[in-house]
């Protein structure tokens, strides 16, 4: 009797060819269901458990073949529009996410509300059936190429901050949009901000209830905390896609160019640190071998958060407050990560350029280590989830009056 692992990898054999492009490579593994095993059958999947998922990720490995779309599409919009979405909106959105060819980005954070993300000034208006939007929005991966946005916006700001928010699939390629990559000390511009002038949404593509976008916000960014999310792809999250070159080639370049955003979200920075770990013969100083030990301890109790989100998961739940626990050790790894790979290399470590070892990447991995304490969610912020709402300590003083007034009546800014 064939097993999961047997039938697919008869199919990657029969059906990997490096040759074709790469959005007909993404439509053929979409139609299989292999390219996000776990979702359902109409967006890609085959409603797969986890070991079921692991055996066809396994038979992909071993055949050579190139990955499913990675990115906000697939960890962060997905997963919300599986549980907020109308029937419409998920057979109008989620097909072209799992085979990537529409991209999308995340407009949640503003300037002057970063950790109080709550307070964002951004207003959207009804005019009918659409909604017209103004307002800022900073921080936002990949928005310089993405086709559509998870927008949250305030909508009723004589409510309280967390009541009168409401949740937009948005259009990103309208009138009234301007985007303006950041450049970050790797080189790199991953990150932008958006403005957005008279812009609208249409009233069929507003997720959830009107004012209730918070709580849609919170259950899109647990997906983004959770390391078992079943959106997360091994290939890079961020960057220009070309649907119409060589899958083969494609793969190739993201190898060569991978910035260290793609590195620390594709979970790539583990192996990348493994390299310079064997490398440098780490392992034969006693000093360092004892950080290392000590790495590999916050693995484990990292792989053992995952198996108890992952069992929640599985019983039906949504990811809590606690997957916040995971992104501070997540964090912690990488800065770990950084400092003795770079400590491993010795003088190289000092060096920025192609010719250093693995060709300058753990390098850029390195400078954009940081981002990963700031990046969903900030470790002041998580630590604050944390101690009120899984270990019930009190807010801190003057929140709860904030929690209570008018958005209109708070301070601004």
């Amino acid at each position: 009797m064939s097993t999961i692992y047997d039938d697919a990898s008869a199919w990657f054999e029969a059906n990997w060819d490096p040759t074709m492009s790469l959005g007909d490579w993404w439509a053929r593994l979409a139609g299989a269901g292999y390219a996000f095993p776990r979702w359902p059958k109409m967006a890609g999947g085959r409603s797969f458990n986890k070991a079921e998922s692991a055996a066809i990720t396994r038979a992909r490995r071993d055949a050579g073949a190139y990955g499913p779309p990675n990115g906000v599409a697939t960890f962060l919009v997905a997963p919300t529009l599986f549980q907020y979405g109308t029937a419409e909106q998920q057979e109008r959105y989620l097909p072209a996410i799992a085979d990537g060819t529409v991209r999308w980005c995340q407009l949640f954070s503003e300037p002057g509300y970063g950790s109080d993300m709550a307070g964002l000034a951004t207003r959207a208006e009804l005019d009918g059936d659409e909604w017209t939007v103004n307002g800022q929005k900073v921080w936002n991966s990949g928005a310089h190429y993405a086709d559509f946005a998870i927008l949250i916006a305030r909508t009723d700001p004589d409510q309280p901050k967390h009541k009168g928010i409401t949740f937009f699939l948005f259009d990103m390629r309208q009138p009234g949009v301007e985007v303006r990559p950041l450049r970050e000390m790797t080189g790199d511009a991953a990150f932008n901000e958006v403005f957005m002038t008279n812009a609208r949404v249409h009233e069929s593509d507003r997720l959830g209830d009107i004012g209730a976008g918070w709580h849609v916000a919170m259950t899109t960014l647990s997906h983004e905390r959770n390391p078992e999310n079943p959106g997360l792809s091994e290939t890079a999250p961020f960057g220009e896609v070309k649907l119409s070159v060589p899958v083969g080639e494609h793969a190739g370049a993201e190898a060569r160019n991978v910035d260290g955003f793609s590195i620390s979200l594709s979970g790539g920075g583990g192996a990348l640190f493994e390299r310079v770990v064997n490398e440098t013969d780490a392992w034969s100083h006693p000093l360092m071998r004892q950080r290392l030990a000590e790495l590999a301890s916050m693995r484990r109790i990292g792989r053992w958060s995952n198996e108890r989100t992952a069992a929640r998961m599985k019983a039906g739940a949504q990811p809590g407050p606690e997957v916040s626990t995971q992104k501070i050790n997540g964090a912690e790894m990488s800065r770990r990560m950084r400092d003795l790979g770079l400590e491993a290399m010795g003088a190289e470590g000092m060096l920025w350029s192609d010719d250093t070892p693995t060709d300058g990447v753990f390098h850029r991995f390195a400078m954009f280590t940081p981002a990963n304490s700031i990046a969903g969610g900030t470790d002041e912020v998580m630590r604050n989830v944390l101690g009120e709402r899984v270990l019930g300590l009190p807010r801190e003083p003057g929140e709860s009056d904030q929690r209570e007034k008018p958005w209109k009546d708070l301070p601004k800014g």
